[in-house]
């Protein structure tokens, strides 16, 4: 280890700046700062010589340019246990920069602004302050590298105790900081100029993503899994991480996967609606004149699953509502806002997650899944039919205005169920839901056992066509009427047949949903 005789101090962020370059002052280390910083702690009356002054080279190019100099980055990158370097910089007149402490100009605060101009933003992309960090990271072992305010104590306490000098493991974990800081700016910066360039490549070359972690989870899917949750940055969708917490415990790894599937489904709705999520499916989804009525329509659909489920609501939750909600045991409750009469019946139960959050915004950017080794990356499956009017009818037999509107319920709801597919609806409410089977006739009897009401008179939804006619030859055994799906099967013919048989309508949307 060797004493900080010498910091270069040029931040953005002046959090705790002036009480940190107190301290080092007080410590007998001499301070070369720029512009900005410079005013700020010459104000405070600290003695600091200015970076213009100590390369003989003034800042220039509308403070473009200012560190960029062989006296400052060979004081940084010199080794001091290499004669050769030493001959270097001795040769040069370059004096040993100990400790570098940086932040970056606020890209991310920039651009995060609406309607921010591209100029703009091009300005606070930070050329000279990357440099010195990464340069002061890579010489690590003789030089000190601050980039986070949160470690000016620490570094300062670790001087006091050390006369003057600063621990090997401490300036590691330093200059960890710096590179995942560094490479975050720049991914930042990349995805940035990505949405404004003229590729027409909907997959970049290179993915590359930085999360900022929010906090670790309690566990993951099951206890002896670890986990933590990501916040991605300059994402401006609709997102389960940005919803305000209004009381309850804390959330889970299982809880936001749930949640996530919440919202999905319940966008699609523009009536008052109520959607339950139990492991990923929805187990009740309605829609009614009334919120109140929409989640009781909901929950009758199959009271035993919505035990500990999720409720997404698309209207703020009044007093009838939480009276209703009240009665069952439920994990999380989310929706644009809660009356304050609801808050104050719901707080009865406090360890019920309150969520609120504006269900305006739609989600954005590519759905992601990690492989060993590898990541699948799509688009979002943010396809809906347009015109359920237009929509190819394939049997004789034509829909009635009723039929068709249970079709586009039916739809939409299958739209968010695990493949293989099979819900049975009626005009305002799933009435038999059956997901995730490797049959598609299998889906259909387990949403026809699952339905507590009577199913003469439904429609049927089913992500993905019908192998065969079997699946239709059940269906009207059990009563349905009518079915959307996408069509396609090499058997076509044979399942329309079947359909005509029994006097089912069948529309084809020509679209999957396969949801795995």
């Amino acid at each position: 280890m060797a004493k900080v005789q010498r910091a270069l101090i040029s931040v953005s962020d002046k959090t705790g700046i002036v009480e940190f370059a107190k301290a080092l002052s007080g410590l007998k280390v001499e301070i070369i700062s720029t512009g900005g910083t410079a005013k700020t702690l010459s104000d405070q009356k600290l003695k600091i010589e200015e970076v213009s002054k100590y390369t003989g080279f003034p800042e220039m190019l509308g403070g473009r340019l200012k560190t960029l100099h062989p006296k400052i980055h060979g004081g940084l990158l010199w080794r001091r246990d290499n004669t050769q370097d030493e001959r270097d910089i001795k040769a040069n007149q370059i004096k040993s920069i100990d400790m570098v402490v940086v932040n970056l100009y606020p890209f991310e605060q920039t651009v995060s602004k609406p309607n921010v101009a591209f100029d703009e933003a091009i300005e606070n992309i930070d050329i000279g302050g990357p440099t010195m960090l990464r340069a002061a990271s890579k010489n690590f072992r003789d030089v000190v590298v601050i980039v986070d305010p949160a470690d000016y104590d620490k570094v300062i306490q670790e001087l006091k105790t050390h006369n003057g000098e600063v621990s090997y493991d401490t300036k590691f974990y330093l200059a960890q900081k710096v590179f995942a800081h560094t490479a975050r700016y720049d991914t930042l910066i990349s995805n940035y100029l990505s949405r404004h360039g003229k590729t027409g490549e909907t997959f970049p070359q290179y993915y590359t993503q930085s999360y900022l972690k929010i906090n670790d989870l309690r566990y993951g899917e099951n206890p002896h899994q670890k986990a933590a949750l990501y916040k991605e940055p300059l994402y401006n969708g609709l997102s389960i991480v940005d919803a305000k917490i209004l009381q309850g415990k804390e959330m889970s790894y299982n809880n936001y996967l749930d949640s996530g599937a919440a919202l999905d489904l319940i966008r699609e709705f523009k009536k008052p609606a109520a959607v339950i999520i139990k492991h990923n499916n929805p187990c009740g989804v309605a829609t009614a004149d009334a919120i109140e009525s929409a989640y009781v329509n909901a929950y009758e659909i199959d009271p035993l699953s919505a035990f500990g489920g999720v409720i997404a609501l698309n209207r703020d939750v009044n007093v009838a509502t939480a009276k209703e909600i009240l009665k069952l045991f439920v994990e999380i409750i989310i929706a644009p806002g809660f009356d304050p009469e609801a808050l104050k019946l719901l707080s009865a139960k406090p360890n019920i997650r309150l969520l609120a959050l504006d269900l305006s915004q739609a989600p954005s950017g590519f759905e992601i899944r990690k492989l060993q080794g590898g990541l699948l990356v799509q688009e979002r499956d943010t396809a809906m039919v347009s015109d359920f009017k237009s929509l190819k009818v394939v049997t004789k037999r034509k829909p009635s205005d009723d039929e068709l509107t249970a079709l586009e319920f039916a739809w939409k709801v299958c739209k968010h169920m695990k493949s293989n597919a099979i819900v049975f609806t009626a005009t305002d409410r799933a009435l038999g839901i059956g997901v995730g089977q490797t049959s598609r006739v299998d889906s259909a009897k387990l949403a026809a056992m699952k339905a507590v009401h009577p199913l003469k008179g439904s429609v049927v939804g089913s992500d993905a066509f019908f192998p065969n006619r079997d699946g239709i030859d059940f269906l009207a055994s059990v009563g349905a009427t009518a079915v959307i799906q996408p069509g396609g099967s090499i058997k076509d013919n044979d399942v329309i047949a079947a359909a005509d048989e029994h006097n089912i309508v069948m529309v084809f949307t020509g679209m999957r949903h396969f949801k795995h």
